[in-house]
């Protein structure tokens, strides 16, 4: 794993390297813009706890937050990092006392709802393109008013999707035949359709009657995480078409899930400036709303985490090994 990343990181430091070579650059851009960034991806983070603390069924904000915040700061020092922050977000749970079955539970619904979040941005930004050619602009409001849109759009997708056996069964049916077609070395895949219907169907078991409220902090976790990078965009005076600035977004998200490299790292902002630059920006600013926008989602969460760690383990105690 550790060869793989150092070859990953090898392939992909061009481009995080010239990321990091705007950082002189930062001195043009309005400091003031600091504080809508990071109180949107406070917001992003907060999102995320409330899914968590409503998949849970718990009610007290510390532990979940504590333990989300950690995890995911780990996941983004050690490569392959996804499992490990995945772990440790798990002990730290089960170490403020939340059953170990029920957990593991509800964080594997929280993440199949997340990613199934994800998965239909593409759909809405595509949709978006062909009917709007709305810009970033200097105005909160309206980055704010793309990305209400965008998520009531995945909002009631997800609606439809939780109740509807039709549309899982479609989409596993077609996923299926593709990868049947193009990979015909391999074992054929067989029974994705109904897998995801029985995903589908572990999540709303989980969520209740609160799925309405999943599917909201689902979906504001990611589009608060979207604003974030819009915001970037403005502050450097970039006015792309915001709906071709949401799917380099979502490939940017994408690219972050490689296990490759901690977080993504390099992978995201090597699709980001290209898919950015395909949308009508500058390499210079590009580049320079990369940096402002990592440093606020990528960077800024790891110190965050280290001391969410430390104080869970003076609440709770270290995590310890579960005896079987």
């Amino acid at each position: 794993m550790l060869t793989a990343t150092g070859i990953g990181l090898y392939v992909v430091w061009p481009s995080l390297a010239a990321v990091f070579s705007s950082g002189p650059q930062l001195k043009t851009v309005n400091p003031l813009w600091g504080i809508p960034i990071v109180l949107a991806e406070v917001a992003s983070f907060a999102c995320m706890w409330a899914l968590l603390r409503l998949a849970l069924d718990v009610k007290p904000w510390f532990p979940i937050a504590t333990a989300q915040l950690a995890g995911n700061a780990f996941s983004r020092i050690v490569p392959g990092g996804a499992a490990a922050g995945g772990a440790m977000q798990f002990d730290m749970l089960r170490q403020a006392g939340i059953g170990t079955a029920w957990a593991a539970t509800s964080v594997t619904a929280v993440s199949l709802i997340s990613t199934a979040t994800l998965l239909g941005l593409p759909v809405i930004s595509i949709i978006a393109i062909l009917i709007t050619g709305a810009s970033v602009e200097h105005n909160l409001f309206r980055v704010g008013s793309i990305a209400v849109v965008v998520c009531l759009a995945a909002t009631a997708g997800g609606a439809v999707l939780l109740f509807a056996d039709r549309p899982l069964l479609w989409l596993g049916g077609v996923t299926e035949r593709a990868r049947n077609r193009l990979l015909r070395k391999r074992p054929p895949l067989h029974g994705l359709a109904d897998h995801l219907v029985d995903q589908r169907d572990l999540i709303r078991r989980v969520l209740g009657a609160g799925w309405w409220k999943a599917l909201l902090y689902a979906a504001g976790n990611w589009l608060l995480d979207l604003t974030v990078l819009l915001i970037a965009l403005a502050a450097v005076g970039a006015q792309p078409r915001a709906s071709v600035v949401l799917l380099a977004y979502v490939v940017a998200a994408f690219l972050g899930m490689i296990p490759i490299t901690p977080g993504g790292l390099g992978f995201v902002e090597a699709g980001l400036v290209g898919t950015l630059g395909l949308a009508g920006i500058g390499a210079d600013q590009a580049l320079l709303a990369t940096l402002v926008y990592r440093l606020a989602s990528y960077w800024m969460p790891m110190p965050m985490g280290a001391v969410a760690f430390v104080l869970a383990g003076r609440k709770y105690g270290r995590p310890r090994p579960e005896r079987k």
